[in-house]
This record gives C-alpha cells, sequence and structure tokens, in this order.
C-alpha cells in the first residue's frame, strides 16, 4: 500500500493508495469518532461498491445509513445538497456522524460541503473511484456545488479525515472517464514536475490500457504534488492557484455548454491548450513545447479544441471566475513544461486570441 500524507498540522490526514483497500473496513473505521457514518453515492457507482462497503463496515459494527443521489455534474446544486440536509435529519445524524463519499469528483464536493455545513461541520472520508478524483478533487479540501453561471462558486474549504484510493474501482472505469482523469495527471507535470511529463509521454500506452502498476505511480505521483501545494498554501492565496491550470477556461466551457456535455477533465484539457496557446503568443513558450503539450492531449484522448461558444460568451463567463480579484482575472501560464506562474496582467485581445485560435470563436 502507497501512503502520502497531507500536512496541515492537527488536521493532517492520510492518502491510501492500493487495489482492494474497500476490503479492508478497519482503515475507514480507524478515522471515524463514533460508531455511526452516512455514505453519499450515486446511482452509478452503488450497485458496484456500496453494497461492499456497507458490509464491512457493519462487520466492524458501524451503524451505516446510504444516500444515493443521481448521478452527473447537471446535479451539484442547491437541491442535491438539500436532500442530503434532508436525510441526515431525517437519519438524526449527530456532530460525529461521519459523511463517506463514495464516488467521483461530484459527489466528493457535495458530501464535503454538506460535511462543513451540516450542524456547522461534521467529519467526511472521500472514498474517490474516478481517476480525477483520486488524483485530484478528493485532495485538499475544495468542496462546494455549481451556479448555473460558474462552476464550484459556492463551497467551502474543508479538509477529509482519509483519502483512500482503491485502484481496482478505476477497472469499472469508463474509457472517457479514465481520459478525463488523465487531463488533472498530466497538469501536474505542467505546472511543477517536468520530469512527471517526460515519463507520461513514454507511459501513455500503459496508461490508457489501465495497467494497474502504472496507473498507481500516476496517481501517487499527481497526489504527492497536491499534497505538497496543499500543505504551503490550503485555502489557495499563493502557489496553490497554480494547480488551476485551464481550469477558468474549462470552467467557462462547461458552464457555457452545459454542465455534464463535457467531462471535467475533457473542460480542463481545452482550457490547458488555450492557456498554453496564450502562453505561446506572449512569448513566454517555445513552439516545441506547445506540440508536446497538445500531442500528449490528444494520445491521452483528449480535446484540443474547444466549444465555439463565441470569444465574448468566454470572456462574460471567465469575468465570474472566483480566481477574478480586484476587477482583474489572474491566469496561470506557461514559461516551460514544468514550470507555470500567476499573472493579472494579459491583454484582453490576447485572450480572446487564443481562445479563438482554439476554436472558441463563435
Amino acid at each position: 500500500m502507497r501512503r502520502l500524507d497531507v500536512n496541515l498540522g492537527t488536521r493532517s490526514y492520510p492518502i491510501l493508495i492500493a487495489p482492494g483497500l474497500l476490503y479492508q473496513p478497519a482503515l475507514v473505521a480507524a478515522h471515524l469518532p463514533s460508531r455511526r457514518a452516512a455514505i453519499v453515492t450515486n446511482t452509478t457507482i452503488a450497485p458496484l461498491y456500496l453494497a461492499r462497503l456497507e458490509a464491512g463496515l457493519r462487520e466492524v459494527s458501524i451503524d451505516i445509513h446510504a444516500i444515493i443521489i443521481d448521478d452527473g455534474e447537471a446535479y451539484k446544486n442547491w437541491e442535491t445538497l438539500n436532500r442530503i440536509f434532508d436525510e441526515l435529519i431525517a437519519a438524526r445524524a449527530e456532530r460525529t456522524t461521519t459523511l463517506i463519499a463514495l464516488g467521483g469528483g461530484v459527489i466528493g464536493d457535495l458530501t464535503g460541503f454538506a460535511a462543513a455545513t451540516y450542524q456547522r461541520g461534521v467529519p467526511f472520508i472521500q472514498i474517490p473511484t474516478t481517476l480525477l478524483a483520486q488524483v485530484d478533487s478528493s485532495v485538499g479540501g475544495k468542496t462546494g456545488i455549481n451556479h448555473p453561471r460558474g462552476k464550484n462558486m459556492i463551497g467551502a474549504f474543508y479538509q477529509p479525515r482519509l483519502v483512500l484510493a482503491d485502484t481496482d474501482t478505476l477497472a469499472t472505469l469508463p474509457a472517457r472517464e479514465l481520459h478525463a482523469g488523465l487531463a488533472e495527471v498530466i497538469k501536474y507535470g505542467l505546472i511543477r514536475d517536468a520530469a512527471f511529463f517526460d515519463w507520461l509521454e513514454e507511459a501513455m500506452p500503459a496508461l490508457l490500457a489501465g495497467e494497474a502498476e502504472v496507473l498507481a505511480h500516476a496517481i501517487e505521483r499527481s497526489c504527492r504534488n497536491k499534497a505538497d501545494i496543499v500543505a504551503e498554501d490550503e485555502t489557495e492565496s499563493g502557489v496553490r492557484m497554480l494547480l488551476n491550470l485551464g481550469h477558468t477556461f474549462g470552467h467557462a466551457i462547461e458552464a457555457g455548454h452545459g454542465y455534464g456535455n463535457w467531462l471535467h477533465g475533457e473542460a480542463v484539457a481545452g482550457g490547458i491548450m488555450i492557456a498554453t496557446e496564450l502562453s505561446r503568443r506572449l512569448g513566454l513558450l517555445d513552439q516545441h513545447s506547445v506540440g508536446r503539450i497538445r500531442e500528449l492531449l490528444s494520445r491521452a484522448e483528449l480535446p484540443v479544441t474547444v466549444p465555439a461558444l463565441g470569444v465574448e460568451r468566454y470572456l462574460d463567463l471567465m469575468s465570474a471566475d472566483k480566481k477574478v480579484a480586484d476587477g482583474r482575472l489572474r491566469l496561470i501560464l506557461l514559461e516551460a513544461i514544468g514550470r507555470a506562474f500567476v499573472t493579472a496582467d494579459v491583454p484582453v485581445s490576447e485572450i480572446g486570441a487564443a481562445i479563438a485560435a482554439c476554436g472558441g470563436d463563435g
């Protein structure tokens, strides 16, 4: 079993990565402050893994209540959040009742936000079942829901007590979901780990084939990068902003194109290409690096062009982004593979030109 720790003082927590972890309920039980827990999952994941997790926890004397919600980004909203609250109240969940997120990024974000706000805060645990959630969204304590005008606009920083990544769950992952998760993996190589990017270029066929050891290494390396960043900047006031490479553009794609039409990782891949093109246009990134980035995303079967929403629509949606400060949009750009930075000094005309060059001009 691979173990990493997110070092946040008294709120530090482990990330466990291995096959078969859902068959080890004692790992979860060790992080519960009481013998009661509620598992939040969705209609896709429940038939695959809920009974296994419930049975295991009951074997170690944990009282379980399951909450099953609809599957999809379109349900990451107030209505679904309130349904979780309704079920918690009906089950008389207390402040020591732990919420367990069993699923992908939508489940993790919803469950974490519910945990942050139910009775002003209850414990929660992440059990991510998608590659994207295992390498990114389950780690770092970002929780929230979407607004029609912006992704993750309502939420809280709230850390889990444990992240348990059972790599066996990736065997049931649709190919499209696996590819979407690779966008976040590639992101780590781009922002701070050039050697990892080099490795991904070599390992991509094995990753696409779902080879277990190769995937486990990619998950561990990604989580290590994120854990180090979160330990340095938990609430995204500095270096953690680098994790948003491609996300400002990607969130505009998701909101403008309709939540769920593109998976989050697909939108991030499109956003990475816009950021890459913008970096090239500003004279920051050489053409050879641009080609390597485009080629790796293409080999991961991710989009390298974006929906034609129109430049003005993109700019309007981006103006509501969480990274706007003092009325200025902060973007993450690249000056080399493995070296990213944050800037608010980019002419709007250049942003628009980069969007258009990637197919976004309607």
